[in-house]
């Protein structure tokens, strides 16, 4: 199975913004909702953004109002937009199959965010 393909990471100061992206294979794009998840270090990977199958986008409260999440069916591609940016963001970011991950994970983009 390809994996997929983060990228847009990076060092932020708080109250940044970054633009994350997520390149996935036609097959797992075309048949599945895709989310994004992220993994802080020693804490279990959570789901933060996600469309449904039907197209409606849901959040984590915690970045609720300011990330948002967003796909280009044509590249196959989806991506995440994060706003004011808290310290507490800092942590690999990963795209998957939402809600349940089926894909294959990629490495991840890292995000910090820290003055």
């Amino acid at each position: 199975q390809v994996p997929l393909v983060e990228s847009g990471g990076g060092l932020v100061q708080p109250g940044g913004s970054l633009r994350l992206s997520c390149a996935a294979s036609r097959s797992i794009f075309s048949m599945n909702a895709m989310g994004w998840y992220r993994q802080a270090p020693g804490k279990p990977r959570e789901l933060v953004a996600a469309f449904t199958r039907g197209g409606i986008t849901n959040y984590a409260d915690s970045v609720k109002g300011r990330f948002t999440i967003s796909r280009d069916n044509a590249k196959n591609t989806v991506s995440l937009q994060m706003n004011s940016l808290k310290p507490g963001d800092t942590a690999v970011y990963y795209c998957n199959t939402a809600p349940r991950a089926i894909g294959s994970w990629g490495q991840g983009t890292q995000v910090t965010v820290s003055s």
